[in-house]
């Protein structure tokens, strides 16, 4: 069983990811940071920051016959900028290639060296490597810290870093222990709706589309984030209503579970859940007890 499941493991990471690199380096004169996330089939997600202003830029691309070619958009999807590397090799130390403005045709050099890669393997160890995130708040950036330990397969999140945006300055560190989900790990919203950006992080995957997540909520008396407590599987969060809903399924779909809270003092508060089961015999769902 043991040798049957490095077996999948190492299935999983050569058909998923391929190469998860940071770089960092110049974009003409402009010092910048960049995460590249290159899949066996070309897909690459990628994201990059100026360093003078820590706003996240999502870059994500193709890489095809050794040309790697990432594209900013604007809000309505537009293509507004390229970012070209010949010759592209993720094994490489040094990237070098163009940014392109599409409109006025202004271009720079980029010119970059790689810094880490996100390896994986049960020999490989390494500790507190830093990417920066696709999301940030007004003020505020993160830097996701993995690590790698020895004798298990892939890297994990151990902690995020929340900067202050332009000086750099380290506002807070919080301890973790998450799966790694790339780029994404970091979302942001108002979770408990009290009119303030929070953030939440990606915690883990389960058996089918169940995921979990931790929820970090502000606190202006402190200037600083908590550890809200939220639990349940893949939440969403409703601003109108102000609810927060919770849905749970397992065994291939058979079984449903279907709940919905309040939010009073920062905690959550049941209102109502439901389950339903596949019926056999009908062939449909019925409503059961829940657990």
């Amino acid at each position: 069983m043991k040798i049957a499941f490095k077996i999948l493991l190492l299935f999983l990471a050569s058909f998923n990811l391929n190469s998860q690199i940071s770089y960092s380096g110049f974009i003409g004169k402009y010092p910048i940071e960049l995460v590249t996330e290159v899949f066996s089939d070309g897909i690459v997600r990628a994201i990059y920051a100026y360093s003078n202003y820590d706003e996240p830029i999502i870059i994500n691309g193709i890489l095809k016959q050794k040309t790697l070619i990432l594209f900013e958009k604007d809000k309505n999807n537009n293509k507004t900028a390229s970012l070209t590397f010949e010759n592209f090799d993720a094994k490489n130390d040094l990237l070098e290639g163009t940014w392109k403005d599409l409109r006025s045709n202004k271009q720079f050099t980029i010119k970059l060296t790689k810094k880490f890669d996100i390896d994986h393997g049960e020999a490989v160890e390494w500790k507190n490597r830093e990417i920066i995130q696709t999301v940030c708040l007004k003020d505020h950036y993160f830097r996701l810290i993995i690590s790698k330990k020895k004798g298990e397969f892939f890297a994990k999140v151990s902690g995020v870093k929340i900067m202050e945006k332009k000086t750099d300055k380290l506002i807070q560190q919080i301890d973790l222990d998450c799966q790694l989900w790339g780029l994404a790990n970091i979302s942001v919203d108002d979770y408990n709706f009290d009119g303030i950006m929070d953030f939440s992080l990606f915690e883990n995957s389960y058996a089918g589309p169940n995921t979990t997540s931790l929820y970090f909520l502000f606190n202006p008396k402190t200037n600083s984030y908590f550890n809200s407590g939220f639990t349940g599987t893949s939440l969403g969060f409703d601003k109108k209503t102000k609810t927060i809903s919770e849905h749970n399924q397992c065994c291939a779909g058979k079984n449903h579970m279907s709940a919905e809270y309040k939010v009073v003092n920062n905690k959550m508060v049941l209102i109502k859940k439901s389950c339903i089961e596949f019926d056999e015999k009908t062939q449909d769902y019925k409503t059961v007890k829940c657990d």
